[in-house]
């Protein structure tokens, strides 16, 4: 299988690509800065998400499409519009052009992130973005359902949580997914044969999770680590940090408490 990894020089396109290292028959790598180092079955492509014309390019040859290029953060509209809103698209409807029949989609809890923290959820409830970038993930994710059912593209659609080398706060004991659980979620979008437009979330085996992560686990999901393994140094990280309301309370944290004037907000529980 041959695919292309949007944003793979980013933090978590290393990550999958040092997970994945040598299951493919090649990786191409699609960033605005060339990849660096770049392994035996790899290639970098330097170009801009936004730019369909680049995107295409890239995807011509490509199997699957694992699509991590985004602005990450919360950021002004015009930001997210071209990196996040305008990029997806390009995505797909280069996959749809190129033959491309899988796209791995790096959606975000951002997308469901104003559900309270004392509220358990699955992949089945309403979105509710907490922020334009989560507004960005919500879109994507629904340019993906158009792909499936009208082009037959179909796609894994990954809520990742915390996707650092280890959880570095208390939130994160709740959302976070190691490199080889990523991977392994990854590798069922590419390969499961039941896959049409599947939301999951990309959590480890937490016991402080959120989610209700049944339907990864009906396709064949079986997370290796667990987030509470690294407790006191998450709790140390956390020591002496201020939070506003709307982070506690929320499962999106700091992105709900961003321009926040949604009213009053019940004490943490």
């Amino acid at each position: 299988m041959k695919i292309l990894i949007t944003g793979g020089a980013g933090h978590v396109g290393r990550t999958l690509r040092r997970e994945l290292a040598g299951r493919f028959e090649l990786v191409r790598i699609f960033d605005m800065v060339a990849a660096e180092p770049i392994g035996p079955n790899e290639e970098s492509v330097v170009g801009d998400i936004a730019d369909i014309a680049a995107v295409e390019n890239a995807t011509r040859g490509m199997d699957a499409v694992i699509h991590l290029a985004a602005e990450p953060n919360e950021a002004p509209f015009g930001i997210i519009l071209q990196a996040n809103v305008v990029g997806t698209w390009n995505v797909y409807e280069a996959a749809r052009r190129c033959g491309a029949k899988r796209v791995i989609f790096g959606s975000s809890n951002h997308a469901v992130g104003f559900y309270p923290r004392s509220q358990r959820i699955n992949e089945t409830v309403p979105v509710k973005p907490d922020s334009r970038y989560g507004l960005s993930k919500c879109w994507g994710e629904a340019v993906a359902q158009l792909y499936a059912d009208k082009y037959g593209v179909k796609s894994l659609l990954l809520r990742i949580g915390n996707a650092a080398a280890t959880p570095g706060s208390a939130r994160a004991l709740a959302i976070w997914v190691s490199g080889r659980d990523l991977a392994q979620l990854v590798t069922i979008g590419l390969e499961h044969p039941d896959i049409h437009c599947n939301v999951v979330y990309g959590v480890s085996n937490n016991a402080a999770c959120w989610y209700d992560n049944s339907a990864a686990y009906r396709l064949g999901y079986k997370p290796q680590d667990r987030a509470e393994d690294y407790t006191d140094a998450a709790m140390a990280a956390e020591a002496g940090q201020q939070h506003e309301p709307a982070d506690l309370y929320f499962q999106g944290g700091p992105f709900c408490a961003i321009e926040y004037e949604g009213g009053p907000i019940p004490p943490a529980e």
